[in-house]
């Protein structure tokens, strides 16, 4: 078993008292939960802390959420994101191309991670047990530490619906399982990656009132690029459902941020998004002071990451509005950061 080295914590920074206070955080005292826990990831995360110095910021100093440095991305593929010295009972790892370093993420508590998966689930769509979940998810099965597939897999086996599975490439099975709860009339969820669902609808012309489709996002090389727009559109027309969902999710992050039609994604009380100026990452926002949105990249503060890092510092562009939803519009191009060999080389 793998086993990390960290800096000893101070009894009254013990990093696993937060394990139920984060998810008691709210509009009011969220920022003060996140600079807590980031002065305790300071103090238990050999390589974060590195990093924090490495900026000539001062722990103590740091009084707005707007002020925590935020670990590049990348350095999940890079070194080990650590906080205490631990034996993970689960570790995700991202997608890649052979020859490609990918992101891990370990996980000390699994109990963790599902409480976050299931609590934030149930905010925006009740509790599993009302619902028949169906997967659509070639690819992603065929990796063994998926954390997509461990979401599912969860939500699955809490349905306890006997046609909640995974159908991978069987269209026709999923197809029969559609109009056989259609017919019951049963709530359905079904989750797919964004290219099977678009091969699954140009196949089956449905008109389904009981089923919410709840797409993943990415074409994994599998399909031309179109946008969101043209996903959605195409998917009401051929199967009858608007609005179409999305889930935001990563390898790096241990909550998931939903939407409930057209591109706008809201977080749980314990995930925040930032903006950070791509020509500057270190001016960060939190908050647009007009009717105008936040444009940039996203930081992401998740306080379910308790024992690896919960400041992360995307590639992905995207928009903050005033209302809390954000968008997500795509990847930078050059997502490798130069940030990171300040750590990396050594």
């Amino acid at each position: 078993m793998l086993k990390f080295k960290a800096l000893k914590l101070n009894t009254f920074l013990e990093i696993s008292k937060w394990e139920d206070k984060i998810f008691t955080a709210d509009h009011y005292n969220f920022q003060d939960l996140a600079i807590e826990v980031f002065r305790a990831q300071y103090q238990g995360n050999p390589l974060y802390r590195q990093f924090v110095d490495s900026l000539g910021v001062q722990p103590l100093h740091v009084t707005r959420v707007e002020d925590i440095p935020f670990l590049p991305i990348q350095f999940f593929k890079a070194r080990t994101v650590a906080t205490t010295s631990f034996e993970p009972e689960l570790i995700f790892e991202s997608s890649g191309t052979t020859g490609d370093r990918v992101s891990r993420h370990f996980v000390k508590k699994l109990s963790l991670y599902r409480e976050s998966l299931v609590r934030g689930f149930q905010i925006f769509y009740g509790r599993p047990e009302r619902l028949c979940i169906l997967a659509l998810l070639p690819g992603y099965l065929e990796r063994q530490h998926s954390s997509l597939v461990a979401m599912v897999a969860e939500l699955i086996r809490l349905s306890g619906n006997s046609n909640s599975g995974f159908y991978l490439n069987d269209h026709e099975k999923l197809y029969q399982a559609l109009v056989h709860n259609e017919i019951r009339e049963q709530p359905v969820l079904l989750i797919g990656v964004t290219y099977a669902l678009l091969a699954f609808a140009e196949t089956y012309d449905l008109q389904l009132r009981h089923t919410t489709i709840m797409e993943t996002g990415g074409m994994k090389g599998k399909r031309e690029e179109i946008t969101r727009q043209q996903v959605h559109g195409f998917l009401t027309e051929r199967l009858g459902v608007a609005p179409i969902h999305s889930e935001y999710g990563m390898t790096e992050l241990l909550s998931q941020a939903y939407s409930d039609g057209n591109g706008f994604f809201k977080c749980p009380p314990w995930m925040k998004i930032l903006i950070r100026e791509e020509d500057d990452p270190l001016v960060v926002q939190s908050v647009p002071t007009g009717e105008k949105p936040l444009s940039g990249l996203l930081n992401i503060i998740d306080l379910a990451n308790l024992y690896s890092c919960a400041f992360i510092a995307t590639d992905d562009v995207g928009k903050l509005h005033r209302n809390h939803t954000f968008e997500v519009l795509g990847r930078r191009d050059d997502s490798d950061i130069r940030g990171c060999s300040l750590l990396t080389a050594q």
